[in-house]
C-alpha cells in the first residue's frame, strides 16, 4: 500500500501552535491557560476544535485541569506503569483478536508527542497509522501509531523497517504487530502509561460514541536497546473489553 505525502491534522495544528506557546514563555509552567472562549478568540478557531486539542495536550502531559483553576502548564508529566509488548488486537480480544480497520496511512512531521517519545528530529518524516479495532459490532479502541525516522530504523531495526515498506495487509493490522512479526530474536523493551480521560470529538464520532465518555488511554514507547522505534496512543472507552496489567518492581 503506498503511504500517503506528508499532512498535518487540523488538531495536530492547533495542539502544536499551543504547544509552541507554552515552550517559548507564553504559557510558563505552573500558570493557568485563558478560558476557552477567550483562547478559542485568540487563536481564531472554534471551541469544539481547541477543546480536542487541549484534550491531547492534557494527554500528552502538557496540561492539567484543576478544579475551580482551570488547565495549567505542567512541569513535569508524572509516570505510571503498564507494560505488555503484544499487539492490543491480540491483548484485548476476548475468544480470538479484534478486527483491525485503517483509517489513516499517512507521513507525518514530528509533533511534541513524537519528538518526546521517538526522539524525532524537526522535519522529520515519520509513518503514523491511524486504526480502528472492532469485535462483535462495535468499535473497541481506537489506536494512533508512529514509526521512528526510516534512517533510525534502518539502523537500530532493519527488519522492521522492511517490513513497513512491504506489509501486504497494512490496513488489516496494527503497526504493532507488524513490530512483533518482524522481532523474532530482536529484544524489545516497552514503557507504557494509563491515564483516564474523556474521548472528544473526533475520537467519538470514529468510535461511534458521545464526546463526553470516559475512556482509559494507554500510551506506549517500544525500544530496541536505547533506541526507540515505536510510539503508540491507544483509546478504550467505557465498555471495551479489560485490559490485562503486568505490574513488576
Amino acid at each position: 500500500m503506498a503511504v500517503s505525502g506528508q499532512q498535518r491534522r487540523p488538531v495536530v495544528v492547533l495542539y502544536e501552535r499551543i504547544a509552541d506557546a507554552i515552550h517559548d514563555g507564553t504559557y510558563p509552567p505552573g500558570s493557568t491557560l485563558p478560558s476557552e472562549p477567550k483562547l478559542a478568540g485568540e487563536l481564531g478557531v472554534s471551541r469544539p476544535a481547541l477543546r480536542e486539542a487541549l484534550l491531547l495536550l492534557q494527554e500528552d502531559g502538557l496540561l492539567s485541569v484543576r478544579r475551580g483553576v482551570g488547565r495549567t502548564v505542567n512541569d513535569h508529566p508524572p509516570r505510571r506503569g503498564f507494560e505488555h509488548i503484544q499487539p492490543l488486537e491480540e491483548l484485548i480480544g476476548t475468544g480470538g483478536p479484534l478486527r483491525v480497520r485503517a483509517l489513516l496511512r499517512a507521513v507525518e512531521e514530528p509533533t511534541d508527542f513524537t519528538t518526546q517519545h521517538l526522539l524525532a528530529p524537526a522535519r522529520a518524516e515519520l509513518r503514523f497509522w491511524e486504526s480502528l479495532l472492532a469485535g462483535e459490532g462495535s468499535a473497541a479502541a481506537l489506536s494512533q501509531e508512529w514509526a521512528a525516522a526510516d534512517d533510525v530504523l534502518e539502523r537500530a531495526h532493519p527488519t522492521f523497517a522492511e517490513a513497513l515498506r512491504t506489509e501486504p495487509a497494512a490496513e488489516r493490522t496494527s503497526m504493532l504487530a507488524v513490530l512483533t512479526g518482524a522481532s523474532r530474536g530482536v529484544p524489545l523493551g516497552a514503557h507504557s502509561s494509563v491515564t483516564a480521560t474523556l474521548v472528544g470529538q473526533r475520537r467519538g464520532e470514529q468510535l461511534g460514541r458521545p464526546a463526553d465518555t470516559p475512556a482509559v488511554l494507554v500510551t506506549q514507547v517500544v525500544r530496541v536497546g536505547d533506541i526507540p522505534v515505536l510510539a503508540a496512543k491507544h483509546m478504550l472507552p467505557t465498555g471495551a473489553p479489560a485490559l490485562p496489567v503486568l505490574q513488576s518492581n
